[in-house]
């Protein structure tokens, strides 16, 4: 069962659609959905009393095993809804833990999300498991049930946590070195970010003809991958990489745990911000990405908004020019409009960034979005 709160933020998903797809990625079958409406979350059960029965009756009634909320819940709040539920209650931030844990292959991309998954378990030792009974309070006797267990689970997790950053750390150190390496031969970087299920990975396997895994799924690609694209027009080649998606409300833990694969898109010369135009809520997706972009310091880099996904457009919401501009948090950016998925704009895509990689290679200002070239009307 799927529960989201709307707390009159812009963003909330009423229908809770991204919650459903995030479920359905992970392995689950939705039962129900149910979404109500509080000025501020209850300090004890997150959506108060009265509605925690009305979530209980309807698991009860759908036959519902797990109860999924759209936001993400404090340990108290988590634990004492589980004990009125009487089912496991999990967060937007453990699915998607689950789904990262799922499809991450590379030893860096497992690595990241062990440190993220063991740093969301560490929080939640609140005498939740009844195996944490090993040790009973009397007189004379300091602390409750669990507090022996808690404590060694507590160091337990504290160890791992330590042997995983240790060992991300020499992972980021050979990241590091790769990139120097790169700037010695004078190479420009290419990074591809955007809102998970843009079509990433499509565009990449269609600008540089590789075979990286895509699929209509959230998070389908976690390992960064980088190859070279060469551009006839700039008489060079540049290196263009494929990273994580971003998601509204990413949990921190998963930003900081995958900062070595994010800094491939912090220390990259432009960014390909990759729009999936036929999503409706395309700009909230802009602006969960520019606040991960934000925190990552990569905020200032340039940018060019690739829209993707044309071919899905209703005809009457085509474009009338291929390339334009478009406002961002302030700043006005390059916008163009193509489908990897039939090639539309590929061409437009190839010929911008050769003159781009160009005119920084020379020294020169970036182009100026508001005198952007006007390939036409798509249709002609």
């Amino acid at each position: 069962m799927l529960v989201g709160v709307d707390f009159g933020l812009p963003h909330f998903d009423g229908e809770l659609l991204e919650l459903g797809l995030l479920a359905e990625t992970a392995g689950y079958r939705v039962a129900e959905r149910v979404a109500c409406k509080r000025r501020a979350p209850d300090p004890a059960l997150f959506v108060g009393s009265g509605k925690a029965d009305e979530i209980k009756m309807l698991a009860q009634s759908t036959g519902a095993t797990e109860v999924l909320f759209d936001q993400a819940l404090s340990p108290a709040q988590q634990r004492n809804l589980e004990r009125h539920l009487g089912l496991p209650v999990n967060d937007r931030t453990l699915l998607i833990l689950e789904i990262f844990a799922q499809r991450a292959r590379s030893h860096e991309g497992k690595l990241q999300v062990e440190l993220a998954r063991l740093q969301y378990l560490s929080t939640r030792l609140v005498r939740r498991w009844s195996h944490l009974e090993r040790q009973s309070g009397g007189i004379g006797m300091r602390g409750g049930p669990g507090e022996t267990q808690i404590e060694l689970d507590r160091r337990m997790i504290s160890d791992a946590i330590k042997r995983t950053k240790d060992r991300l750390e020499k992972v980021k150190k050979q990241r590091a070195t790769q990139r120097r390496q790169r700037e010695r031969r004078d190479a420009f970087t290419i990074s591809l970010v955007g809102y998970t299920n843009a079509g990433k990975s499509s565009l990449f396997n269609a600008l540089v003809k590789a075979r990286t895994y895509a699929a209509d799924q959230l998070f389908a690609t976690l390992d960064t991958t980088t190859r070279q694209l060469y551009l006839g027009e700039a008489g060079r080649t540049v290196s263009l990489s494929d990273t994580v998606g971003f998601i509204r409300d990413l949990p921190h833990g998963l930003v900081d745990a995958f900062a070595a694969t994010l800094q491939e898109a912090a220390e990259a010369d432009l960014l390909l911000h990759v729009v999936d135009a036929s999503n409706p809520d395309h700009p909230e997706q802009i602006t969960a990405v520019e606040q991960v972009l934000g925190e990552i310091g990569a905020g200032e880099i340039p940018q060019l908004l690739v829209f993707n996904k044309i071919d899905a457009l209703d005809p009457a919401r085509a474009p009338q020019r291929r390339l334009d501009s478009f406002e961002v948090g302030g700043r006005v950016l390059p916008r163009l409009f193509v489908s990897a998925h039939d090639g539309t704009g590929l061409p437009e895509l190839r010929a911008w960034l050769a003159a781009e990689v160009a005119r920084r290679t020379a020294g020169q200002a970036p182009q100026d979005p508001g005198q952007a070239l006007d390939y036409g009307n798509p249709s002609e």
